[in-house]
């Protein structure tokens, strides 16, 4: 990595980086409740892994390291009418806590309209210091 960050550039790392969190989110909703004929096709959620990217002048960003996969064992279920069922009657539900999904959809819009924020005030602040000097 090289160059300076600046303040657009901060944020626009941290927003992006709250982007994957937001579609990792999504995708763990979306499939939240889904069933499997086998535990190891069972959906688990997705979680993303971030880490500090620092400039020489000790400025700090984000970025997204990797996406892993949860340990959070699917939930066997007997359902010996279902189509996916295995020969025991059972099907797997996909380990997704919903409840906590949701919470994680919050703050990740949360922290994105913040990042916003910061931008919209450093473009003010630029904007009235051109301003000052006309």
């Amino acid at each position: 990595m090289n160059g300076n960050f600046s303040v657009f550039d901060i944020s626009g790392r941290a927003m992006s980086a709250q982007l994957v969190r937001l579609n990792t989110t999504a995708s763990n909703l979306a499939n939240a409740g889904t069933v499997s004929g086998s535990e190891g096709g069972a959906y688990r959620s997705l979680k993303p892994v971030f880490r500090s990217v620092m400039d020489a002048h000790g400025r700090a960003t984000v970025q997204v390291d990797q996406v892993t996969t949860s340990r959070m064992a699917p939930s066997k279920r007997h359902d010996p009418a279902n189509p996916l069922a295995d020969a025991d009657g059972n099907v797997w539900e996909a380990a997704v806590d919903s409840a906590a999904e949701l919470v994680e959809m919050v703050e990740t819009a949360r922290q994105y309209q913040n990042n916003v924020q910061v931008l919209e005030t450093a473009k003010g602040l630029i904007n009235e210091t051109l301003r000052m000097g006309q």
